[in-house]
């Protein structure tokens, strides 16, 4: 079963055929709203909004803990996690898609293992390579046959939110390699790869970092909604193309 988490902008996934919902109870507390479980061309897939229905909860508010194992206690064999990001390189542009291949995490204050408490050994998680190669191609791949748009390899910079950035900060963070940046990448990818779920993310340009271009004296947010409407539609064919392709029974 492929799991598909959404973010900003995609909050429900038009394209499931919905066979049921169901509240899972976990160690860690509850996940972020009730799973979904449906299909997606035959594919069995599960959807979580990350943010909650209604989008009720702040990037650093996300029970990024309870999402995964829920996802992984479920079933679930992958994770697709759909973000909004800011651009910080100059040829991603808003509107663009983009699947990226290396995280810098600036976050902070958030429960970020499983692997922790009285009487739980350490294990330290090789974490070299973020995504999954794997599926990273899958996602690329699909994009080929469904003719759409792709830049494949970004440095995704995970911010604390839900502030967005000041144009020094994310001058450091070009300084220190980054390419997007956005508040939800992180520890998601790593506690995935705690729970051995192979991991990959599409991520939506949606404006123009703090600095930069149109945002060079400040971001509209009218303007993100705005802009994040048809790339969500082409976000929905993009995983609708991935679950004809891929097999995740």
């Amino acid at each position: 079963m492929l799991a598909i988490i959404g973010g900003s902008g995609l909050s429900q996934l038009a394209n499931l055929i919905i066979t049921h919902r169901e509240v899972v109870r976990t160690p860690y507390g509850e996940p972020s709203c009730p799973l979904t479980f449906g299909n997606v061309c035959g594919t069995p897939v599960v959807f979580l909004a990350r943010h909650g229905h209604g989008h009720t909860l702040a990037p650093h508010e996300v029970n990024y803990r309870a999402n995964i194992w829920a996802l992984k206690h479920k079933g679930a064999l992958a994770v697709i996690a759909v973000a909004s990001v800011g651009s910080i390189r100059a040829d991603l542009m808003p509107g663009d898609l983009v699947v990226p291949h290396q995280i810098i995490d600036y976050s902070w204050g958030r429960r970020s293992t499983f692997f922790e408490g009285e009487g739980c050994p350490v294990r330290h998680i090789d974490f070299t390579d973020p995504y999954d190669e794997e599926l990273r191609q899958r996602i690329i791949g699909a994009a080929e046959v469904a003719g759409i748009p792709l830049k494949a390899g970004a440095v995704y910079a995970c911010t604390q939110g839900p502030r967005l950035e000041t144009a020094a900060e994310i001058n450091r963070i070009e300084r220190d390699g980054g390419d997007v940046v956005g508040m939800t990448g992180m520890p998601e990818a790593l506690l995935a790869r705690e729970q051995e779920l192979p991991y990959a993310a599409i991520n939506v340009v949606a404006n123009y970092a703090a600095g930069r271009a149109d945002s060079a004296h400040g971001i509209s947010f009218d303007a993100i909604l705005g802009e994040l409407g048809a790339p969500m539609a082409r976000v929905r064919t993009l995983l609708e193309t991935v679950a004809g392709c891929g097999v995740f029974a």
